[in-house]
């Protein structure tokens, strides 16, 4: 385990994702926002790509290096790295070691980058020792949340979302059933086993629906484009919203 300075006083560099910079790039504006709001300077360093991850989970270890080489030249002046993804982040944590773990001049830059990237929600809690941002929404809503596998499972990921819902005002939180069970999406696993995918998805839409939620609160992009695509196709009134999202409504105008 490498050892993880405190973010505490220290600028933070956005690292926004591919999927967020395409699809949700609101989503990352959320995050600034919210960021902002604490006081805390917020860089983008434009350089950024991927992480990675793609590659590497297809085992395209050499085209994995390529991409991680570019994060790690991009963010090499960051002091905190932020990320609106765990699975994101579980790449940049876990991962990138074990990519560079015969490379002694890529290592140390793996190892620094591991050690000062953090996701969202456990920046916010874990790393700021923050669990009420003073926010407020605009009129009750109730959320219930889904455990997205690479936050929970590679980074321990779970109640620093839940901690941080539970003192917005006019939000109300109950469980849903098989919160910390697979989406289906997978990444890459959504495309080479759709019918799995699909299977999976459809019992996580089920619960969804099972549940008086609203909204179902997630920390990952790929998650919220999966379930929201399930409901879309079911013509459910249920939504999928990501964290930064929610939290940003509250936040006072003007």
């Amino acid at each position: 385990m490498l050892e993880r300075p405190s973010p505490k006083g220290k600028p933070v560099s956005l690292f926004v994702t591919c999927i967020v910079d395409m699809i949700y790039p609101d989503t990352g504006m959320s995050v600034v926002r919210i960021l902002e709001h604490l006081g805390i300077e917020v860089g983008f360093p434009m350089a950024q790509t991927c992480c990675g991850q793609p590659g590497f989970n297809s085992g395209y270890r050499d085209e994995a290096k390529a991409v991680a080489k570019q994060f790690l030249r991009a963010f090499e002046g960051a002091e905190v790295i932020v990320s609106p993804s765990g699975s994101c982040v579980a790449m940049v944590r876990h991962e990138y070691t074990t990519l560079f773990a015969d490379d002694p001049e890529w290592l140390p830059k793996a190892e620094r980058a591991a050690s000062i990237t953090w996701e969202f929600t456990e920046y916010l809690v874990d790393g700021l020792g923050i669990e009420d941002l003073n926010l407020k929404l605009p009129e009750k809503q109730t959320f219930t949340f889904h455990d997205a596998c690479h936050g929970l499972r590679l980074l321990g990921l779970q109640e620093g979302a839940r901690k941080l819902m539970s003192h917005v005002e006019n939000a109300e939180i109950e469980e849903m059933n098989e919160c910390d069970v697979c989406c289906g999406f997978g990444g890459l696993f959504a495309v080479k086993m759709p019918n799995v995918s699909n299977a999976m998805l459809q019992a996580k839409i089920a619960n969804i629906e099972a549940a008086d939620a609203e909204t179902v609160v997630t920390g990952d992009a790929s998650c919220l484009t999966q379930m929201n695509g399930g409901l879309t196709r079911k013509n459910s009134d249920k939504h999928v919203e990501h964290i930064a999202d929610v939290l940003a409504s509250g936040l006072p105008k003007g």
